[in-house]
């Protein structure tokens, strides 16, 4: 349509400078344009009474200046030995040579913020682990899913990679990471919830000896016919602490996005392990070492039902002991020193040793796996020494798994020296080869 009235408008400018038509009534002056013009046009012209006017001349406009041609390539290649044309001369002064660039390196326990503010390695290692033992049962409590909670303990892990110890309460730093992975995860809570229950928690020691005072205070109270508003463990809501409390959760809160740059689409590696389990028993790639009697026939069930077979058996066992793995590499840095996959693959590794599973054809479990040697080797002393600290002794299963991993090396190391041509000569090592600790780490004090 604005096309249409355009080239309307047009037409009957130029009919009204061929043809001026005073006789116009004041009618059509206020009509549509495209009413004018069928009214002009069903009109006939009439006869011009004089010579039509004559039109300005447009003013004359100046030629565009010619562009020079280029000039003429020479198509004769250069000299061999020409020397290049020297660098054109620029007026800036070059830039003043800066520090070299840092490279970016893997995860560096001993750079860590606490560490710098008097911390030692054990020190630092063991609020990790006592706070993460906090944020799981706080996450029981709160009844969150447990993909809330590990999302709740790597924005721990997260938050205090940058920032002390020393800086900021661990305890509100982990209530405030409970309240975001709970808006993450779509599982949100109550704040003041939140903090009722997280102020339970961490006064829980000292909770016993209030019981006992509040005990007498309840029983005068009672005698006296007047009844205590807040429950022992909690705050009162409308109290200065209360209000105090949660002002810092909510900057807390505040003060982890800004660490963590915005980033909450985390990954855990329980979906990954459960992959990795089910593509080993497709693939016939494991078998136990020592077979289990088959089940009998009749259960408790009845005859009718079928008893679960081998291949059931050994998903439960390794889906089971790898997620166990799995939450307790949460209580430690492996989410900030590798990715959720790598953690998955070697939980899956520390749940075959555990259900005492072999590889078929007689490969080696990184291969089937898929992962580095040094990876291997590094989440899984990591995850056994938490168990070990955990449960105070060491378990049997650990000094096996470190020889699997002591035999793994060298097998890898003569694959690699054969396929680099170098002979099949290699001096093997003792299986103090892969050594009590994680070599990556420091020793603490």
């Amino acid at each position: 349509y604005a096309v249409h009235f355009c080239v309307l408008g047009v037409i009957f400018h130029r009919t009204r400078l061929d043809h001026p038509l005073p006789s116009l009534s004041r009618t059509h002056t206020h009509t549509h344009p495209s009413l004018a013009y069928t009214s002009v046009m069903s009109q006939p012209p009439p006869p011009p009474s004089g010579p039509p006017p004559s039109r300005p001349n447009p003013p004359s406009r100046p030629p565009p200046p010619r562009s020079q041609p280029p000039p003429p390539r020479s198509s004769r290649p250069p000299p061999p030995n020409a020397a290049p044309p020297p660098p054109k001369p620029s007026s800036q002064p070059p830039p003043p040579p800066g520090p070299p660039r840092r490279v970016p390196h893997a995860f560096d326990e001993s750079q860590l913020p606490s560490l710098r503010h008097g911390l030692t390695t054990a020190q630092e290692r063991d609020k990790r682990r006592r706070t993460c033992r906090f944020i799981e049962e706080a996450g029981r409590v709160l009844k969150l899913p447990r993909v809330a909670v590990a999302t709740a303990m790597v924005l721990f892990h997260r938050f205090y990679a940058k920032h002390s110890f020393t800086e900021h309460d661990r305890f509100e730093a982990a209530a405030a990471a409970l309240l975001l992975a709970a808006k993450t995860e779509e599982s949100p809570k109550k704040l003041t919830h939140v903090i009722q229950e997280c102020h339970r928690l961490k006064n829980r020691g000292l909770q016993k000896q209030k019981e006992v005072m509040a005990g007498a205070a309840a029983t005068a109270a009672a005698a006296a016919g007047r009844n205590s508003p807040v429950p022992i463990g909690y705050l009162d809501t409308k109290g200065e602490e209360f209000a105090k409390l949660k002002d810092r959760i909510l900057l807390l809160e505040r003060v982890i996005l800004h660490t963590i740059g915005f980033e909450l689409s985390i990954d855990h590696p329980y979906k990954f392990l459960v992959e990795q389990v089910k593509k080993m028993l497709v693939a016939r790639q494991v078998e136990y070492i020592t077979p289990p009697p088959p089940p009998s026939t009749s259960t408790a069930a009845g005859p009718s039902s079928s008893p679960p077979s081998n291949m059931a058996k050994m998903t439960n066992e390794l889906v089971q002991y790898a997620m166990n793995f799995a939450n307790d590499s949460m209580h430690t840095s492996l989410c900030l020193q590798f990715n959720a996959k790598t953690i998955a693959l070697a939980c899956v590794y520390m749940s075959v040793k555990f259900t005492k599973v072999r590889p078929t054809e007689g490969k080696m479990w990184s291969d089937i796996l898929g992962i580095e040697m040094e990876a291997l080797a590094s989440i899984s002393m990591q995850i056994m020494e938490l168990i070990a600290d955990k449960k105070g002794c060491e378990l049997p299963i650990f000094e096996t798994i470190r020889c699997d991993l002591a035999k793994m090396r060298e097998r890898k190391a003569m694959q690699t020296q054969r396929s680099s041509g170098g002979g099949t000569s290699v001096k093997h090592e003792s299986s103090s080869a892969v050594p009590s600790r994680d070599p990556k780490r420091p020793r603490t004090s």
